[in-house]
């Protein structure tokens, strides 16, 4: 074994949210967003993401967040656009669509299309999910070395 080896950062297993209260965190964010949960208590719930999660954690003690925040990929963007305006809730000014939870989180919205963060086959297959690419994200891939196999 190599004593001087790094470990190499190869992606996010879950997020973890700090809210006021699980139940109003779980309304909140299902205004929004179809999710399941994996399991949930008065101090917690997680939140599936097929491979990955979100942890929510009763106990959000510091201010609202400026620039620090957590891209969340959805399969149609526009669509969560539509729910917070509809909702109410103020989409920060940018280019991106970010927008701060009642507790101070701060979420950028990503469409899976236009990134390129994949999801495998079979995980998508899972989550009952039939997701393409846009032409920038494939050559984007491509240029890494990480373009989908031709079938």
């Amino acid at each position: 074994m190599n004593q001087d080896r790094k470990a190499r950062a190869i992606g996010f297993n879950h997020v973890a949210l700090e809210v006021g209260d699980i139940d109003e965190a779980l309304a909140f964010y299902g205004r929004f967003f179809e999710f399941g949960i994996r399991s949930r208590s008065s101090e917690d719930a997680f939140i599936d993401l097929g491979d990955q999660f979100i942890a929510l954690q009763r106990g959000r003690r510091q201010g609202p967040d400026d620039g620090r925040h957590f891209g969340l990929v959805v399969d149609d963007k526009e669509a969560v656009r539509r729910a917070l305006v509809a909702n109410g809730i103020k989409v920060i000014p940018g280019p991106f669509l970010d927008f701060l939870d009642p507790w101070g989180n701060r979420i950028e919205i990503v469409g899976y299309a236009g990134i390129q963060f994949t999801k495998a086959p079979h995980v998508l297959r899972g989550m009952g999910l039939a997701l393409d690419k846009n032409d920038n994200a494939r050559r984007e891939l491509a240029e890494k070395g990480m373009a989908p196999d031709a079938a």
